[in-house]
């Protein structure tokens, strides 16, 4: 079972967290023509990790390099869920009951419908037993 064209690339960006840094991370990529499809902040200790998924990934991390952005890429997976009530549940169980640790995750609702971007411990792991329970993965096409 190929488990690559589940994987996404996912951009980290750590900055220091004041007034600014987002929009100027939105207007690098807009300059270059860069669609962000998903994105989440988190902070700790006064610095911000900015993570995006973007239509033009390699694109994306040279631009904000080449900036003076500390960036990295990390894998994560897309899981479609149902749009309702208990959707997140079920992906969680999947998960869980897998023995697949789940380190952080954020969501969107759009055209592809409710989807749960994941950074797990095993991705093959996540991937095999997510498609084994018949929900649904959205390929890297979608997203790059």
């Amino acid at each position: 079972m190929e488990t690559g064209k589940h994987v996404m690339r996912q951009i980290s960006i750590f900055s220091e967290n004041r007034p600014g840094r987002l929009a100027a991370i939105a207007h690098a990529l807009g300059e270059e023509k860069i669609n962000i499809l998903a994105f989440s902040i988190a902070e700790a200790n006064g610095f911000g990790v900015v993570r995006v998924l973007v239509d033009q990934p390699e694109k994306a991390h040279e631009k904000l390099l080449s900036l003076g952005f500390n960036t990295a890429f990390t894998d994560v997976i897309a899981v479609k869920m149902k749009d309702q009530p208990g959707g997140l549940y079920d992906v969680a169980k999947i998960l869980g009951d897998s023995g697949v640790n789940i380190e952080y995750s954020y969501a969107y609702s759009g055209k592809e419908g409710a989807v749960l971007i994941l950074r797990v411990d095993h991705v093959d792991d996540a991937i095999k037993r997510i498609k084994s329970s018949g929900a649904a993965l959205l390929e890297r096409s979608v997203f790059h």
